[in-house]
């Protein structure tokens, strides 16, 4: 990759942590206010297709 495109990446990868800040933001405040955050509901679903997915890679591999 040349310069050029480096820096263009590198003003795009800026433009979108500007944009996206104050939503990330409000959600990280969100979570700390939350009394009972219930993190199992979400990494059983992602462990799940972690799971098929190696199985997959597995079986393709034969």
């Amino acid at each position: 990759m040349g310069t050029f495109e480096q820096v263009l990446v590198g003003i795009l990868a800026v433009v979108v942590l500007f944009l996206f800040w104050p939503g990330a933001r409000a959600a990280i405040q969100k979570s700390r206010e939350a009394e009972n955050p219930d993190w199992t509901g979400a990494l059983i679903p992602v462990g799940i297709v972690v799971l098929f997915v190696v199985f997959l890679i597995m079986l393709a591999r034969g």
